[in-house]
């Protein structure tokens, strides 16, 4: 049997064991099977009955994060049962305390591999946790600004001063990936006290944020260009990327240029600038580096 044949089973035998009066619906029938009826189950979850059916038949293949949540509140699976669900739909198990702040050392080994490239590495409730100095020469330096500050979320949606000029369709897009993955977040850490204060508070203080939250926007970070308005070597534009780190949700956000370009050509400069940065960080405060000090 495929993964797909195993989650529609799955789900069919989940299904099968509750009875209607215990998902709060009316049991009035006499001698109707036992379980719960598709149509019953799209009720509770908000989903489509066809749609239902076709999981559970394995012709509907890719449910979404959103999707597996509601069918595990709908069918009260156990923690074990929940994270059998996401498995059997190619999806990773939702995490159950707060977002990790931790920086794995592959991830570092990276970031010190990647020389003439602005890298910064994100949780997944989008503060920047680390950066290399050149990322610090082109935006400025993060350890200047206060934690809040740090959030990419709360940085922009609050109006933050950015070097960044968008477009209205890239400042759209940035906008919609920005907000889907806090909400993917919220879904994967449903405990984390400080991404719902941090959910609230986007919600209280920008129109915005709260008008794109309502509307269950969808998003990604797709490869993009920005251009960044630096104030000493002027406008550079560069070409800008998002990977996603498997198993503890770190964004990894690193910008480059195509050789022979103005904009590699500046980078270089800034690279230099970035390395004076770091030396008088550590002038100032010997035993942390500055982006240490941003992980504490």
């Amino acid at each position: 049997m495929t993964r797909h044949g195993e989650l529609g089973t799955a789900l069919h035998r989940w299904r099968d064991r509750i009875a209607p009066a215990e998902a709060g619906l009316p049991a009035d029938e006499s001698g109707r099977a036992a379980g719960l009826r598709l149509t019953e189950l799209a009720q509770l979850t908000g989903l489509s009955a066809d749609y239902l059916g076709r999981l559970e038949e394995g012709r509907a293949t890719s449910p979404s994060v959103q999707v597996l949540t509601s069918l595990a509140r709908a069918l009260r699976l156990s923690d074990d049962e929940r994270r059998h669900l996401f498995l059997l739909a190619g999806q990773s198990p939702p995490a159950v305390g707060r977002v990790s702040d931790l920086v794995p050392p592959s991830v570092r080994r990276l970031l010190g591999r990647l020389a003439g490239a602005p890298v910064g590495v994100h949780d997944a409730s989008w503060n920047l946790i680390t950066w290399n100095p050149l990322w610090a020469a082109l935006f400025g330096d993060p350890a200047e600004i206060s934690p809040r500050g740090r959030n990419a979320a709360w940085h922009h949606f609050t109006g933050q001063p950015s070097r960044i000029a968008y477009t209205p369709e890239q400042e759209a897009r940035f906008e919609a990936a920005l907000v889907a993955d806090l909400r993917t977040a919220t879904v994967r850490y449903p405990t984390d006290v400080r991404l719902r204060f941090l959910i609230g508070e986007l919600r209280r203080v920008s129109h915005r944020f709260g008008g794109l939250w309502n509307s269950r926007i969808d998003g990604s970070h797709d490869t993009g260009v920005r251009t960044v308005h630096h104030p000493d070597i002027g406008p550079l534009t560069v070409d800008c990327d998002t990977f996603t780190v498997p198993g503890c949700d770190l964004r990894i956000v690193a910008h480059s240029a195509a050789p022979g370009t103005e904009a590699a050509e500046k980078l270089k400069l800034l690279d230099v600038l970035g390395a004076e940065i770091t030396a008088m960080a550590a002038e100032s405060a010997p035993a942390v580096e500055p982006a240490q000090a941003a992980e504490r």
